[in-house]
């Protein structure tokens, strides 16, 4: 029978250490590739519901992976699952880099390895929120969870920023590979990746290891859990980055290098975020810190779609950033302070998957959207996740966290 892992550890544990490294490598190729995806699918002359595919496409991958991480992750072992998910990520790379067919795009943009976002949600952190929750416990595994959201987005920022040097190294250099060529990024980030994936110790995985792991009591918990995050996933999905992108692009004629700069100014902003929520939440708890800093984000989001130039555009979406996200680590821990250890896989996976499920519906419709006003998917966006918030306001504000998990 295989041993317990050992006991959580605080934040500078080592497969702690090697998770926030692996995530810094992925979020900087995520953060170029948002980029590149956002101005390579206007550039190619797609229709705009072929780029609403594409982009679906990559959101839905993120759905089905994440299904496949809560079935089977802990039965194959959950470094040998998050190895092999890095060389998807590298077919994948190879594929984007090569490929000039929509439908061939679609079709591997649901290995569910790509992101659409600077700072990425997908398979990978369902895999690693359950890998830091057995590695940290209580306040440090809050913390914990700010510091590998703030890597995410302070490396993301950087690949967004590094996404501006294609076009300007092609005004120099007649010879330069074209844009699509940079999708390359992602194999020696996926190399890089696997070694870290093997290196991980025993102890991030679960003591059921070889089983496949069920949710037991807190299943109406998690399922409440996750119809929120589906309907709030819903009205993120009309405004992923590469649709912020796509839009700055078009409505504003903002060149790539200009869109990789404000990712890489609302990547710092997030970084900020990421590292202030547990203090806000350590005195004010975790669900007042998600629901009261989320409203009035909301509120900035949908904002923008009135905003008349690119400076007021930038300066509505940097502000509603800073608010936006302190919600993220303050939820990863909340999912996994109300479940049992063994059901952290599940927890953290089937919570995802129903964000990614309805997430795919909202780079379409937004395409739809963009039909009647340009900007309406920023208001339809804003309205639907203010819906949200007081919801899980109302649902979760008298449920208490277990007495041993020691967050607030």
């Amino acid at each position: 029978m295989r041993s317990p892992p050992a006991p959580a550890s605080e934040a500078g544990g080592a497969d702690a250490r090697r998770v926030f490294l692996a995530q810094a490598i992925r979020a900087f190729a995520y953060g170029f590739g948002a980029v590149l995806l956002a101005t390579s699918l206007g550039d190619e002359s797609l229709a705009r519901w072929e780029v609403g595919l594409v982009l679906g496409a990559v959101v839905a991958g993120t759905a089905l992976m994440s299904v496949a991480v809560a079935r089977w992750a802990d039965r194959v072992g959950r470094r040998r699952f998050y190895a092999g998910l890095y060389a998807l990520l590298a077919v994948t790379g190879v594929v984007f880099a090569f490929a000039g067919a929509v439908w061939l795009l679609a079709l591997f943009a649901l290995t569910g390895a790509l992101s659409t976002e600077v700072i990425e949600s997908g398979p990978f952190t369902s895999l690693e929120q359950a890998m830091l929750a057995t590695d940290l416990a209580g306040r440090a595994q809050l913390h914990g969870f700010g510091i590998y959201n703030a890597v995410a987005a302070a490396s993301g920022s950087l690949g967004a920023l590094a996404a501006g040097l294609p076009s300007l190294l092609s005004d120099h250099w007649s010879p330069a590979p074209s844009p699509v060529r940079w999708f390359l990024l992602f194999v020696p980030v996926s190399l890089a990746g696997v070694a870290v994936a093997l290196s991980l110790s025993d102890r991030v995985e679960t003591a059921h290891a070889g089983a496949r792991a069920r949710l037991e009591r807190s299943r109406s918990t998690v399922r409440r859990l996750a119809a929120l995050f589906a309907l709030d996933s819903f009205g993120g999905g009309f405004t992923v980055s590469a649709f912020v992108g796509y839009w700055l692009h078009t409505r504003f004629g903002a060149t790539a290098a200009t869109i990789g700069f404000v990712f890489f100014a609302m990547g710092v902003l997030q970084t900020l975020s990421f590292l202030a929520a547990p203090r806000l939440a350590d005195r004010f708890g975790l669900l007042p810190t998600m629901v009261f800093t989320h409203l009035p984000s909301n509120l900035l989001l949908a904002a923008v779609a009135f905003a008349p130039t690119l400076p007021v555009a930038v300066g509505l979406l940097a502000a509603r950033t800073l608010l936006s996200q302190m919600d993220v680590p303050t939820r990863q821990t909340y999912v996994m302070a109300l479940v049992d250890p063994a059901e952290r896989t599940p927890a953290a996976a089937y919570t995802n998957t129903a964000r990614y499920l309805t997430r795919p519906l909202g780079p379409p419709l937004a395409s739809v959207a963009t039909d009647v006003a340009l900007g309406l998917p920023f208001l339809i966006s804003g309205g639907i996740k203010t819906v949200y918030d007081l919801t899980l306001w109302r649902w979760f504000r008298h449920v208490r966290l277990p007495a041993t998990e020691k967050v607030p």
